[in-house]
């Protein structure tokens, strides 16, 4: 008789964690269940698998599974072998996974009493085809004694320590490792080409005409609590948005997403940059700035867990988000924020807010899509309102920047401040090309990542900045 091949689920037969992200989800559907966690985990780790995972939704067709240990299974199943799917993840997920791959003859696996790991899992195989009766399929620290009791094992992304350890048995026949490109994956989930959202903390440096060595230092250190506060609560947001992700056209390359990139790591990255952030500001920074330090973790996390499926609410929040960065860079400096730049910066950002919703249901629209789009609170057929929306708040925000250049504490800082109303025909000429850019569906990228990029937003930015000059 043909020797049975047992698979690995978490780590092995997918690149992710299945205990994490049912963790993920049940607070990203209800944040609630973050207290209730507790309590579970109390009554044993199989009973927090049951209640996480009889209150999750994950999405097993679209999990990334590993194409290694499916070529595996394919294999065996030609040679007429036994499959079965032996996991330490709650019964529910085990038969999600097995119900969808259709390739599996039975399935061990926790039951909400027995967490099936580590020794647990090696008796209970042993117990059905005896030591030595099976081959085993597995990556991390808990296999080591089901490798030991198998026939041949079979190590897939197996941290080199344990990998070790497993061939000291003599019975491991083939070792399958994903390129090691972890920190690759957690830059890019740190995104670090969306920091320069935060030189949004210089404009009330630059409108003050403060120059001075303190006053940089003092913004700079600014900018750099917001960067690392930034990537944390990037981290978070994929994290919390992993399911929508993996549907999404482009967002299901990110790292999370495509199990470039462990769950788990996440968590922890995400409180170590979060933490870094407030103990720079603590101990660096005014009181005023760590608070609004703290206001912009907590929008965030609102704009994560619940106001991002929102409508309006979800291109509101963003626009505080960017206010809230020119706030902050007054409050570093202790100055008085400025209320004709306030103003003027609600409504430019909420129109480019209106910029990425549109471009996101253009992409929808375009694939043949009418339900509401997924993780979000609109649907394809609000296009055209959007837009009006869009367009009518960037010419509000020039006429907010008219009032700015004409208020006499900013003209006393000028010598020609005649010059400064050159910057609204600009200013113009900028919106009406972002969103007859975005009408005709070649916004691909955030409106902010795509000015950063392209040629003529650089140029337009450089003779603002040349307009201020000429003014000085």
């Amino acid at each position: 008789m043909m020797r049975s091949l047992v698979i690995d689920l978490d780590g092995t037969l997918i690149h992710t964690d299945s205990l994490v992200e049912s963790g993920l989800d049940c607070i990203q559907q209800k944040p609630i269940h973050l207290l209730h966690m507790g309590s579970w985990l109390i009554a044993g780790k199989a009973q927090l698998k049951r209640q996480l995972a009889a209150r999750s939704a994950l999405d097993f067709a679209h999990l990334p599974y590993n194409r290694d240990v499916l070529s595996l299974i394919k294999e065996a199943r030609e040679q007429g072998r036994q499959v079965i799917l032996a996991s330490a993840c709650d019964r529910l997920i085990a038969e999600g996974v097995a119900s969808h791959l259709g390739v599996f003859d039975d399935i061990i696996s926790s039951d909400g009493k027995t967490n099936c790991s580590g020794v647990r899992k090696r008796d209970e195989l042993i117990h059905r085809f005896g030591k030595g009766g099976f081959d085993y399929v597995g990556n991390s620290r808990d296999d080591l004694p089901v490798w030991v009791a198998a026939h041949s094992a079979i190590l897939v992304n197996t941290p080199k320590a344990i990998a070790k350890q497993a061939r000291a048995h003599g019975n491991v026949i083939a070792e399958y490792d994903a390129a090691d490109s972890t920190m690759q994956a957690l830059l890019a989930a740190l995104r670090p080409h969306q920091w320069a959202k935060n030189a949004l903390l210089l404009v009330p440096l630059l409108a003050a005409h403060a120059f001075d060595w303190g006053a940089w230092l003092s913004v700079m250190t600014a900018v750099l609590c917001f960067c690392l506060m930034a990537s944390g609560t990037y981290l978070v947001n994929d994290l919390l948005d992993i399911q929508h992700d993996r549907k999404h056209r482009s967002k299901c390359q990110r790292p999370f997403a495509a199990g470039q990139l462990q769950a788990l790591t996440g968590v922890w990255w995400s409180l170590g940059l979060i933490g870094s952030s407030t103990a720079l500001a603590l101990s660096c920074l005014p009181m005023a700035f760590v608070w609004a330090l703290v206001a912009y973790l907590c929008v965030t996390l609102s704009y994560s867990l619940f106001l991002k499926r929102q409508m309006a609410l979800d291109v509101i929040t963003l626009t505080v988000l960017y206010t809230l960065r020119i706030v902050a860079g007054s409050l570093a400096l202790e100055l008085e924020p400025t209320f004709w730049i306030l103003t003027f910066s609600l409504f430019i950002f909420l129109s480019l807010a209106l910029v990425k919703r549109y471009s996101e249901l253009m992409n929808a629209r375009e694939k043949g899509e009418n339900e509401r789009s997924s993780g979000r609170g609109y649907y394809p057929s609000d296009l055209q309102v959007i837009a009006q929306m869009g367009v009518a708040n960037g010419f509000m925000s020039i006429l907010f920047f008219a009032l700015y250049i004409q208020d006499q504490a900013t003209t006393s800082l000028y010598s020609e401040p005649r010059f400064l109303w050159l910057v609204c025909p600009v200013l113009m000429y900028w919106i009406c090309r972002l969103w007859l850019i975005t009408h005709r569906g070649q916004m691909h990228d955030d409106p902010v990542v795509f000015a950063m990029k392209d040629k003529v937003s650089l140029a337009t930015l450089g003779v603002i900045a040349l307009i201020f000059i000429v003014a000085l």
